[in-house]
């Protein structure tokens, strides 16, 4: 038997380890001495529908005495295992090789439509360069318009040709019109040349019996108002067009200022060059005022001269020496020439 110390209530149940009242623990108690007089007592009744708990609540006061209750241990969190999923798939960098593959293509053809137009560019610039030969003389750049009565090389026999040949233009047979280039007339016995605007143009003579081979060729020019064409004008010799149609010459070009100066240029597949750059000379007649320009050719050599006076000698070093006479001038300035005179017999 089991008895409380505290309310001294006794207990049979063996399993029963602490008061149901008080909840102190329950000691054994030892049987008292059988004594038949003693009244038996019985503990009060109780339901027995349901088993007593096996755990009970226990006051505060009591609960420093009693040792404590084992605590439920919370439930272990469940192990998580991730279900095996497929891994992720990379995405593909395909695309982005096409892409730049196809960006790539697309520049380098842009590339070469831009190097195309550009080859093709320099090719037209190269044509019309050589076709209008730019003056390279001074940084004056500027188109030659040609307009030239001469087939592309002159056929020239020098032993068929008469002495002396004389031009005065009192007959029109050099060429005349007006042209996107420029203008050329005769009007009172004079030959009269107009070109464009930071231009100049040329104009060759019609037949080879103005040939230059050995000959001393003279004409006279002057500006018609006294105002100076920025690339001059004055007289060509040994004047030819290549197969290819360019301009091949050499030219004594004068420019009549207050402060005269003369110039030597040479045509060369249409490009012009100055053999002989920009100098003064007191022979040079100023304003309008007539010059006679002079070029006396004794094989290759060429000598030039203004007024009977000697200016300066070339040579010609690119065998032009089958051409015809010409004349030059630039600017939208007007030019009359007249008395051409080419005479062989010296």
């Amino acid at each position: 038997m089991k008895r409380c110390p505290s309310c001294n209530r006794s207990y049979t149940d063996p399993a029963l380890n602490f008061c149901l009242e008080d909840g102190t623990p329950l000691v054994v108690d030892a049987p008292p001495p059988s004594d038949p007089n003693v009244t038996m007592r019985y503990p009060a009744a109780r339901e027995t529908a349901e088993p007593p708990p096996t755990e009970i609540y226990r006051p505060d006061t009591l609960a420093s005495q009693a040792p404590a209750p084992p605590q439920p241990q919370p439930p272990q969190p469940q192990q998580w295992t991730p279900m095996p999923t497929a891994a992720p798939q990379k995405k593909s960098n395909a695309i982005w090789w096409i892409l730049g593959g196809l960006l790539a293509l697309g520049v380098i053809g842009i590339g070469l439509v831009i190097m195309i137009i550009a080859l093709a560019s320099m090719s037209a610039t190269n044509v019309n360069n050589t076709n209008n030969a730019n003056v390279v003389n001074h940084n004056d750049n500027r188109n030659a318009n040609v307009v030239a009565n001469t087939n592309a090389t002159p056929n020239t026999n020098s032993t068929s040709l008469p002495a002396k040949f004389v031009d005065d233009f009192s007959q029109q047979n050099w060429g005349t019109g007006d042209s996107r280039f420029g203008r050329i007339w005769y009007t009172n016995d004079e030959y009269h040349m107009t070109s464009k605007d930071k231009t100049f143009i040329v104009m060759y003579a019609p037949s080879d019996q103005y040939s230059t081979e050995n000959a001393t060729v003279k004409v006279t020019a002057r500006s018609v108002d006294g105002t100076v064409p920025s690339s001059g004008f004055g007289l060509m010799v040994h004047c030819a067009q290549s197969k290819a149609k360019q301009l091949e010459d050499y030219a004594l070009l004068i420019y009549p200022s207050d402060d005269p100066e003369y110039e030597v240029i040479m045509h060369k597949d249409g490009n012009q060059t100055s053999l002989v750059n920009k100098t003064k000379s007191s022979a040079i007649h100023t304003g309008s005022n007539p010059n006679q320009l002079e070029v006396r050719i004794n094989g290759a050599e060429l000598s030039f001269y203004v007024n009977g006076q000697y200016l300066t000698r070339i040579t010609d070093t690119a065998n032009y020496k089958l051409g015809r006479a010409g004349l030059y001038t630039s600017d939208v300035t007007e030019v009359a020439f007249d008395d051409l005179e080419i005479d062989r017999s010296k």
